[in-house]
């Protein structure tokens, strides 16, 4: 078999990282293996190989929740693309956060958080870390004394979102891993609302990062998956934590996982640049009260995110129209093109509207013509008084 190499930029790792030709059948994709179990020609052989697999060697199998070649096939993608040594796949972004947390925090560690996280990442850290004994306190991650102040002895861990959801605020990576490392802890970047083709948190400092795949590196809403990337030895125990609550990712996902991340790079590109001029335009709009982006000179954190994120500022934008839940009713009722849906990185725009906060709406920006985006967002204001 000739030599091979995955490159060395971005988008060609994107596309060729942890794919080779299969050996036996020469097809040029990776197959799904669906298999629950692995065949061995001896005892000595399979005692060996689940010794080798508990012990969390890469491309060892001998069960599928365990390990499994198209989900490590994508854990090698995953590890190149973050720059990262290693990964670990599971059955979803949630299945991603608690392995990671669980598996490093116990009875009477403490973690400090953003105060602006995923809703049920919220209900992990309001609900069962307490009943597990593990304090959590929550601040605003911009706010540098605040995050300083939050830590105390008991503190493990550092976990925060590159950008929160719904108000897209950025925090300086940089900073909070200066502050994290300076107290010894574990800075955990959760990189879902940008994905590592806009910001790769693991090249700011932060020990680990983590990914609801389902969203951009999935990228067409047909698969549920989540990913955590970092050092092994950090991995090795969250892998663990993963098969032991059963959270291990269908090889089905992770083949579609794949396929997405193959285009990533295209897709962010496209998807941000429609994104910023869909914020300018509704800026410009009479009767739409806020804009809130990344890329907008109006936004908090605007040269936060000019430093840290390739592009102008991600796919995700927030706005809320005059009128509050009447307007954002208004609005969302009467697309035609656009979807209303409670995920986000679609190629599909998708919008979510939040009448609990006042009527606020999130857009995930897809890779349509721009130009029939802003058709449909100027219908859809036009029946906003």
């Amino acid at each position: 078999m000739r030599e091979r190499t995955d490159g060395r930029g971005f988008a060609t790792r994107a596309i060729h990282a942890g794919e080779r030709p299969d050996p036996v059948t020469r097809a040029h994709k990776p197959p799904i293996y669906a298999t629950s179990t692995f065949a061995f020609d001896t005892a000595a052989e399979k005692e060996d190989s689940v010794d080798r697999a508990l012990a969390w060697e890469p491309g060892v199998h001998f069960y599928s929740r365990t390990s499994n070649p198209t989900n490590r096939a994508l854990e090698e993608k995953v590890a190149s693309i973050e720059g990262a040594e290693d990964a670990v796949v599971s059955s979803s972004g949630m299945a991603a956060v608690s392995a990671t947390l669980l598996a490093h925090l116990g009875g009477g560690d403490h973690v400090v958080v953003g105060d602006e996280l995923f809703v049920i990442t919220q209900v992990l850290l309001g609900d069962d870390f307490p009943r597990r004994g593990i304090d959590v306190t929550a601040v605003d991650m911009t706010d540098l004394e605040a995050v300083e102040a939050a830590i105390t002895p008991a503190t493990k861990v550092l976990f925060y979102e590159t950008s929160t959801n719904p108000r897209l605020r950025v925090p300086d990576q940089d900073a909070l891993a200066a502050i994290g490392h300076r107290h010894g802890l574990i800075v955990i970047a959760d990189n879902t609302f940008l994905g590592p083709a806009l910001v790769r948190p693991l090249e700011h400092g932060a020990d680990m990062v983590l990914h609801a795949a389902t969203k951009y590196l999935s990228g067409h809403g047909d698969a549920v998956s989540g990913v955590v990337s970092g050092a092994k030895a950090l991995l090795d125990p969250i892998r663990k934590q993963t098969d032991t609550l059963g959270q291990a990712a269908s090889p089905f996902s992770s083949w579609l996982v794949m396929r997405g991340i193959r285009t990533l790079p295209l897709r962010s590109r496209t998807a941000s640049a429609n994104a910023l001029e869909l914020a300018e335009y509704l800026e410009r709009q009479p009767n739409v009260e806020w804009v809130r982006y990344p890329g907008l000179p109006s936004h908090p954190d605007h040269e936060t995110a000019r430093r840290l994120i390739d592009g102008p500022g991600g796919a995700m934008l927030t706005f809320q129209p005059r009128g509050g839940v009447d307007g954002m009713a208004a609005f969302t009722d009467h697309l035609r093109l656009c979807d209303i849906g409670v995920s986000l990185g679609d190629i599909h725009t998708l919008v979510y509207p939040q009448p609990k906060r006042g009527g606020l709406v999130r857009v995930s920006v897809g890779c349509e013509d721009v130009d029939d985006l802003l058709e449909d967002f100027a219908l859809g204001l036009s029946f906003v008084a």
